[in-house]
């Protein structure tokens, strides 16, 4: 007898659900969030349990791996598929979404989640790290800032270098200023400094791996944007035209069409929203900084003329993940002189 089974994660329990292949429950109960706990449960149905649902969220992915290297035919559910499924239960809890994924798994009406490999986990980590120390250093820098104008005393344009010479320089003659802004500088050169230690494992990292420097190739590209992308696409095979990338990092037109109305919006902004940021950064290079010229170039130098720079910098951006993916695919470099 076929049996699949629903997990609803939380960070303490997950609730589990069992049924059988017409729907009927087997089994329901709350284990503790753990891979091990969970296979206990599921033990006693292992050589009938045909498929295992985990919605997909910030634990799904340690659950999937964990499972999956255990035997276990697990599968991490799309989100926004499996809500518009479960909105039709009456009263939301995750007992009910516990069953409500099971017969999901059951019926087969989900679409699975990519759970990326554990180097991409890694290297994804990485660049989270360094952005958010990154921003940190930003932010104590204009709280000392907005601090120090209370007082007149204005920082102006500074480099990263130069940015505590002029803040010391400013409070010299103020020994309560001065007292004050000392720790807060501290902790904003510690913050620079393990900033700059992530940042070079960054580019060691890149350096030493040749997709990525591959990827450098394309102009506007560089380490950043070439790691980003590589980790949250982790397998090109899985796309099966080099296209449907710019759909699944959301940088593709929302469409409307119903009976006469047939319209197109903005982008639709899903998928990762940092390697958005990159590759339109990227874009903006080889629109603005790069003078080279390519047929790439040209193109959004053309449609900027017709819809201006910052449409044309998302539709470049679009177009890079296409090139990124298809450079993947083949093992090439950009082709400065092909028809972009």
């Amino acid at each position: 007898m076929k049996l699949y089974a629903g997990l609803d994660i939380s960070q303490v329990e997950t609730s589990v659900c069992v049924v059988d292949h017409d729907g009927r429950s087997v089994h329901e109960t709350r284990v503790a969030t753990d891979p091990a706990a969970i296979v206990a449960i599921l033990k006693p149905y292992h050589t009938d349990v045909e498929r295992i649902g985990i919605e997909a969220c910030s634990l799904s992915e340690w659950l999937f791996q964990e499972m999956s290297e255990a035997g276990w035919p697990v599968v991490c559910l799309e989100v926004r598929r499996l809500k518009a499924t479960l909105a039709g239960t009456l009263n939301k809890t995750d007992r009910n979404d516990a069953r409500g994924i099971a017969q999901v798994v059951r019926i087969g009406w989900f679409r699975a989640v990519h759970v990326k490999s554990r180097r991409s986990q890694e290297l994804r980590f990485l660049l989270s790290a360094r952005k958010s120390t990154l921003n940190r250093v930003q932010n104590a820098e204009n709280e000392l800032r907005g601090l120090m104008k209370t007082f007149g005393l204005r920082i102006g344009p500074t480099t990263r270098c130069s940015f505590a010479a002029r803040v010391r320089e400013l409070v010299a003659d103020q020994v309560m200023l001065c007292a004050i802004a000392e720790p807060l500088l501290n902790v904003r050169d510690a913050l620079l400094e393990a900033y700059r230690t992530l940042h070079r494992m960054v580019l060691r990292i890149v350096r030493e791996d040749e997709t990525c420097r591959r990827f450098k190739t394309v102009p506007g590209v560089g380490p950043i944007a070439a790691l980003s992308f590589k980790t949250a696409i982790d397998a090109p095979a899985r796309f099966s035209r080099s296209r449907t990338v710019g759909a699944y990092l959301g940088m593709t037109p929302r469409r409307y069409q119903s009976g006469e109305i047939d319209r197109s919006g903005r982008i639709s902004r899903i998928g990762d929203p940092a390697v958005r940021a990159v590759l339109f950064e990227a874009a903006s290079a080889l629109l603005t900084r790069v003078t080279r010229w390519s047929a790439l170039k040209a193109w959004g130098t053309r449609l900027a003329g017709r819809a201006g720079l910052k449409t044309a910098k998302v539709a470049v951006a679009r177009k890079i993940a296409v090139i990124l993916h298809r450079m993947w695919l083949d093992g090439t470099e950009f082709r400065w002189s092909a028809t972009a």
